[in-house]
């Protein structure tokens, strides 16, 4: 063994030895972990009771692949079943009932349908209130329904009815205040048939001729003060 090598394996051996090695430990230890694992605890409940919610939401609402609740999505649109309620505004083109059932429309206050013009301005009202029927528009009509042939129209000008038949089922009858232009006036059968201007005089005109017909019964006029009966071409 050469001197160098002696001096070396003298120094070697003369360091200190550690008996006890340190250790670091790598982790989460103490009160941090048990915090780490009380949030994912708390997570995992928040994550159970989501799910649980989520669950009896879809349950209760009945949600299907079809729609939600009374609310079904069809091909030709949407089909609505029982009950109803709207909140906000409802813009469709059309509302159909069942072929089974009407369409009823049901409001605490007023029911109103309004048309509007392609500039948004207002063309056309109904409003069915507690105390009247309210239409407001240029032209009213009433058409049948399988002819479709006008039975009343009512615009600013005049009021036009339709029907083959008027009748006023009235104890007092039909008042006019103006003058009344028909062809015809009859009673129901086994009625009376009067005439009366409690007021005013009473002119029956016609360019050609006024009839008055009594078949099973007497004909009566009766006035407070004159009674005129004139024909200008012929005799009485």
């Amino acid at each position: 063994m050469t001197r160098e090598q002696y001096i070396l394996a003298t120094q070697q051996n003369s360091l200190p030895r550690t008996e006890h090695p340190q250790f670091y430990p790598v982790g989460i230890y103490g009160w941090r972990k048990r915090c780490l694992y009380f949030f994912v605890l708390l997570l995992l409940v928040t994550m159970i009771v989501n799910l649980a919610m989520t669950i009896w939401i879809l349950k209760v609402m009945n949600f299907t692949v079809d729609g939600m609740g009374n609310l079904r999505v069809t091909k030709k649109g949407i089909r609505l079943e029982g009950i109803s309620e709207f909140l906000l505004p409802l813009y469709v083109k059309e509302i159909h009932s069942r072929k089974d059932s009407p369409l009823v429309l049901q409001s605490d206050r007023n029911v109103t349908v309004n048309a509007r013009n392609h500039m948004g301005q207002l063309t056309g009202q109904l409003t069915v209130g507690a105390d009247a029927v309210e239409a407001q528009c240029k032209r009213f009509e009433v058409r049948a329904s399988d002819s479709g042939r006008v039975l009343f129209s009512a615009d600013e000008d005049e009021i036009v009815i339709g029907a083959d038949r008027l009748k006023v089922t009235g104890t007092e009858g039909a008042v006019f205040g103006h003058s009344v232009e028909t062809p015809h006036i009859r009673a129901e059968p086994s009625q009376d048939l009067k005439l009366e201007s409690p007021t005013r005089s009473l002119v029956m005109e016609a360019p050609r001729g006024v009839q008055v017909n009594a078949a099973a019964g007497d004909l009566k006029a009766t006035c407070r003060k004159e009674l005129h009966l004139q024909s200008t071409e012929g005799e009485v």
